[in-house]
């Protein structure tokens, strides 16, 4: 019966990715009804913490982004790319990753691809290259993130196994991990493809006049707008958010009221610092507030946190129901190839289309299983798995904005665009965190 229920809560997490990210929450809402309903399953607690950190994160970037301070980071990265146009295929990657690391979310990156694009295009080099790449590290960089809901949900549950292991020492692996799966993929980037002159399906498309003339035209940029003071006095305020977060989580006595009493957590102080920087920035920079939720990162947000909602909630529900079961023989598996649960963390976010929801769902069967702190933590790149199917909307954004039509899913849908520097991206992050994790984290 649990194998049936299983194979239940699959579909279910099937149905709800057909329909994306709003439709993913809901839908696991009505597998959550089933599991406790008719398979009698006791329903746990919903994901609250995860959710309020998404909010709380979320509503300071819209603030950034609605003060101009996402326009500014863009001009930053557009002057970097054009000084720099024969190496975009290693700068586009770091760029996408960085915004990534200090927002927390890989949904503000669209505005820099048509950029990327651009500049490989006009320097004669394929843009597949460096614009499938940067998609991919758009999200590498999500658990390398000091506000990522997933690297929070880590750390809470973590340190209360091991109250040694701190924010800064789980970013001591995972940022050198992801960055190192990040240059590996741009280093095979640089000759992956055809070259444009040998491509025969770009060079069909110069034959065409009207895709000639979109080739031809494309002069995205963003350095054309002169943007006011507050834009980069917003991005500042919000780097000083991060750098805050990061100095009060290396020094516990801090984040502690009184003598004697436990520091608070992380989780709480990450909420706690994102909502009031993101006043601050609203009161410094004075941005109309009803300006906020138009933004894209305010609207992925939201929908990621109703996503997470049901997705962690019908998940975690039938997890506690089977592990006891489970347990016996999964522990055997695990102990004699403790790497083997990266599969698992994978094979999971493919199906749910997010990190933090994947963080969610099997952070707690890893700790369940008793496996040690520095290989969960070295292992986190998996949870990016996503890009294994290519509906995810920074890649399907991608391959739209690419003019060249050499970013593109294949025939047989799983030969895309994204496949191979995913898997590199991965398999080179989980490899240096599981070696990190053991120096580091012990």
């Amino acid at each position: 019966m649990l194998y049936l229920e299983f194979i239940f809560l699959l579909l279910m997490l099937y149905i709800g990715s057909r329909f994306g990210g709003i439709g993913l929450g809901v839908v696991s809402g009505i597998g959550l009804c089933v599991e406790v309903f008719i398979f009698k399953m006791p329903p746990t607690s919903p994901p609250i913490t995860v959710m309020l950190i998404i909010l709380a994160v979320v509503t300071c970037a819209s603030i950034l982004e609605a003060a101009g301070g996402l326009k500014y980071m863009l001009q930053v990265a557009e002057r970097m790319l054009r000084k720099n146009p024969k190496r975009v295929t290693l700068i586009g990657p770091l760029v996408t990753y960085t915004m990534t690391f200090m927002l927390g979310t890989g949904h503000a990156v669209y505005s820099i691809m048509p950029i990327i694009g651009d500049v490989a295009l006009k320097n004669g080099i394929r843009p597949e290259r460096p614009m499938a790449a940067a998609s991919v590290a758009s999200q590498v960089g999500i658990t390398a993130s000091p506000i990522s809901a997933a690297v929070v949900y880590y750390l809470a549950q973590i340190s209360e196994i091991r109250p040694d292991i701190t924010l800064l020492s789980i970013l001591m692996v995972t940022v050198p991990a992801t960055l190192f799966g990040t240059l590996l993929m741009s280093l095979y980037s640089m000759r992956r493809g055809k070259e444009l002159d040998d491509d025969p399906e770009y060079q069909a498309r110069l034959q065409d006049p009207v895709s000639r003339r979109k080739i031809e035209s494309t002069t995205a940029t963003s350095l054309d707008e002169v943007l006011p003071a507050k834009a980069r006095n917003a991005v500042l305020l919000f780097i000083g958010a991060i750098v805050s977060i990061v100095i009060i989580a290396m020094v516990p006595e801090i984040r502690t009221i009184a003598e004697g009493d436990k520091p608070i957590s992380m989780a709480v102080i990450i909420q706690m610092m994102m909502l009031a920087f993101g006043g601050i920035i609203l009161l410094a920079t004075k941005t109309e507030p009803r300006a906020v939720p138009e933004g894209v990162v305010f609207k992925s947000g939201m929908v990621a946190a109703i996503a997470i909602f049901g997705i962690a909630w019908m998940s975690d529900t039938y997890f506690k129901y089977a592990m006891p079961q489970f347990r016996s023989g999964i522990v055997e598996m695990v102990n004699n190839y403790p790497w083997s649960f990266a599969f698992a963390l994978f094979i999971v976010s493919v199906v749910v289309n997010s990190q933090a929801a994947t963080a969610r769902m099997m952070l707690p069967v890893g700790l369940g299983l008793g496996l040690e702190p520095a290989l969960l933590i070295g292992l986190m790149p998996a949870v990016y798995g996503y890009f294994f199917i290519p509906n995810y909307p920074s890649d399907i954004a991608t391959v739209n904005f690419d003019t060249s039509g050499t970013t593109k899913i294949g025939k047989w849908y799983f030969n895309h665009s994204f496949m191979s520097v995913g898997l590199i991206a991965v398999i080179g992050g989980c490899c240096m965190g599981y070696i990190l994790g053991i120096i580091i984290i012990g």
